[in-house]
């Protein structure tokens, strides 16, 4: 029922574009929780952006991993995940979602959130397939998770390769992000 305070909603009403875009975050969240960089500079700016807005920001450099073991012992480290952290997909997404629905980063009165910047993915999906889509879609069931407590949470993914392709994950597909977008601004 609409009141003086509170106007009836306008169901055709669809928030400005520039409204929409003046959520901290909101152009790695639209459509997909993670979102492609080819070029490091352009990874480097959105992690600054954001950082400015007050999004931590989480460094891992996947080009180190060389098995599932070594992916898993860089999100323990970087996420300070508790000592009984199993070391396992179904451990990485039990803790991960503590972090990401409940974690302490998210102290800002504009909410923002958790950003998980992950370099060189190229390599640890190469040499582990299974589990680099797997810790993909981890990552985007967790922030979906997250959004629904009104929480941001999302990951910037660096390839070498600009002709990786993900499958969908969480529902949702892997986007490379809007300045290379196009396969030939990835050349």
């Amino acid at each position: 029922m609409a009141t003086e305070d509170s106007p009836a909603r306008d169901p055709e009403h669809r928030p400005d574009r520039a409204d929409v875009y003046d959520v901290p975050g909101i152009e790695y969240m639209d459509n997909t929780f993670v979102t492609l960089f080819w070029r490091r500079q352009l990874l480097a700016d959105a992690e600054l952006r954001l950082e400015a807005r007050g999004f931590r920001v989480v460094h891992l450099a996947a080009g180190e991993w060389t098995r599932e073991r070594d992916m898993h012992r860089a999100f323990a480290a970087a996420l300070r995940f508790p000592d009984y952290y199993g070391h396992n997909l179904d451990a990485l997404n039990d803790c991960l979602g503590d972090v990401a629905c409940h974690g302490p980063y998210d102290d800002s009165p504009e909410g923002t959130g958790l950003v998980l910047s992950v370099t060189d993915y190229d390599r640890f999906t190469a040499a582990c397939p299974e589990a680099a889509q797997s810790v993909l879609d981890i990552v985007a069931d967790q922030a979906r998770r997250a959004a629904v407590l009104r929480r941001r949470f999302f990951c910037l993914l660096h390839s070498d390769d600009p002709d990786i392709r993900f499958e969908p994950v969480g529902a949702m597909p892997v986007l490379w992000n809007r300045d290379e977008w196009a396969d030939a601004k990835r050349r």
